[in-house]
This record gives structure tokens, sequence and C-alpha cells, in this order.
């Protein structure tokens, strides 16, 4: 088994070759007429495989959000085998995500998801580990100030206009037991209130408090001017959650992804970043 990390090795190989004269075939019993040389070509590696792994969802319109943004990443950089995995719900999964990457290539997976808990930190560990190749897991997605741009996007594209007097936003996350992933969230909910000099809320949807409900509420109770900014990937599950709980909001925007868009850009950019860094830090080619 291939260490998690490991400096992968370029193979090498040499080639001989001669010049004769004439026809340029040795040929037996005559004196060579070309001079012999020898030399050492190396073979240049193939730069290790970016694997996208999502979480996965039984949502049409989130499987082709999703897909859209790992054609986007290899549209963008072609020079990259680019290709898409799942954790969870859908094939194929990261064990055989990374058994499609080319058998002498290392691999770097890439977590689409927008904080870090258990699923980057505990099970893309442990499949990858698993794995008999040189691979390293790159960080989550966020915190990035690119993922607010996206966000800032979305608020506006849906009306939100930052000169009404008193108004507040909540954002909606999908919450986890990793107090890192939670913390990863507030800082996110930080960084949007910084850029648009509203007052900010996080709400969860599950594991983490407060709840998204109680959180929409509570603004509600402050300011007859409530936004939802949905800190989700792509629709699902989750979204059509977001949408339930946000009763009492004037208005819920659409998640980073949605299918028949082009991926912003923005997102795109973490991607990479994010397996640059990781390919770096993993000091792999």
């Amino acid at each position: 088994m291939t260490l998690l990390g490991e400096r992968a090795r370029a193979a090498q190989h040499s080639i001989e070759w001669h010049r004769a004269s004439g026809r340029g075939a040795e040929r037996s019993g005559t004196e060579r007429s070309g001079t012999e040389r020898s030399g050492d070509e190396r073979a240049t590696p193939a730069p290790a495989a970016l694997v996208a792994i999502s979480h996965g969802t039984n949502s049409a319109d989130g499987q082709a959000a999703i897909a859209a943004l790992v054609d986007a990443v290899a549209l963008a950089h072609p020079e990259l085998a680019v290709s898409g995995g799942f954790v969870d719900v859908q094939q194929p999964d990261v064990a055989a995500s990374l058994g499609a990457v080319p058998p002498d290539s290392a691999a770097v997976v890439v977590p689409l998801l927008l904080s870090a808990g258990y699923h980057v930190h505990v099970d893309l560990q442990r499949e990858t580990s698993a794995h008999d190749r040189v691979t390293t897991v790159s960080r989550a997605l966020g915190p990035d100030d690119r993922l607010i741009d996206v966000l800032e996007h979305r608020l506006r594209a849906d009306g939100f206009d930052t000169r009404v007097p008193g108004q507040e936003i909540v954002l909606a996350a999908a919450g986890s037991s990793d107090a890192r992933a939670v913390h990863d969230c507030r800082t996110v909910g930080a960084l949007l209130e910084e850029r648009l000099g509203v007052r900010v809320t996080v709400g969860f949807l599950s594991a983490a408090t407060p709840r998204l409900a109680c959180a929409v509420t509570g603004a509600r109770l402050r300011s007859e001017h409530v936004t939802v900014s949905t800190y989700l990937m792509a629709p699902g599950f989750f979204f059509d959650l977001t949408r339930v709980q946000s009763v009492g909001a004037e208005l819920v925007t659409a998640p980073l992804l949605l299918p028949g868009e082009t991926a912003p850009a923005a997102l795109v950019d973490v991607v990479v970043d994010r397996y640059r860094e990781a390919k770096e830090q993993a000091q792999i080619f």
C-alpha cells in the first residue's frame, strides 16, 4: 500500500540507438560509418489526477448541477485528468473513482463540500489510505472569499438590496456534529456580514444549533425584511428542507449551483486551488 502523501516517483528509461550509413541498417562484417550515440529520455509523468468527490444526492437537478461543476473544471484545465465520484448515495464511490485513475498516476481527492466535517476528516481519509496509489485529500471548499462572491451574486440576482434599512440575512447551512464544520459555516456567515454590511445569522438544517427555522423566527422578530441565503452546493434534500424551514422569510436564494447554468468561475477556481494546495503539501507531481 502506498502511504498517503508519498512523493510519486516518475519512471525513467534509456534508449540506445545507432546511426549507420546507407540505408541506416548495421551490416554484419562492415564498419559503421555513422557515430554511435546514446542518451536518456525521461518520460514526463502526467500530473496527478483531480478526483472531485461530492456528497451525492437523489435529486436529478442536484446531480446535473454537480456534474456541470466537474465538467467546468475539466474544460478549464484540459491538462488535468478530472473525474467525479461520491461519498454517499450515488456511484461511483470513492474506491471505484480512485480505481478508475490510471495505475501510474497519483490522485488528489478534492471534496466538493463546503465545510470539513466527518466526510472529510474520516470517510475520505479512510477510503484514500486504503487505496494502493499515491493519494492525498484536499481541504474542503470553504471558507473562502470566492464563495462569498457566489453567495452575493445569488442574493443580488434575486433582488436583494443592501440599501433597505434594518434587514437581516439568515445563512442556511447543512450543519454537522463536527465542531470544525460548524465553525467553518459561522466564519462564512461573518464574511458575508462584513461584505454586505447586513446582520447575518447562521441557521443549521441538522446536527447543530440554532436550527434554521429558529434562526428565521428570531430574525423576523427583529426585522420585517428577512432573507435566507442558501449555503448549499446544489438542489436536493437539504434545499427542499431549507424552503420548508424558511417560513417568515421574504426571500430564499438558490444554492451555489443550479442545473442548466454554467458553474460559477469562482467556484471552479476554488476547486482547482484546493487541488494545487494539496498536491504541493503532499509533494506529489
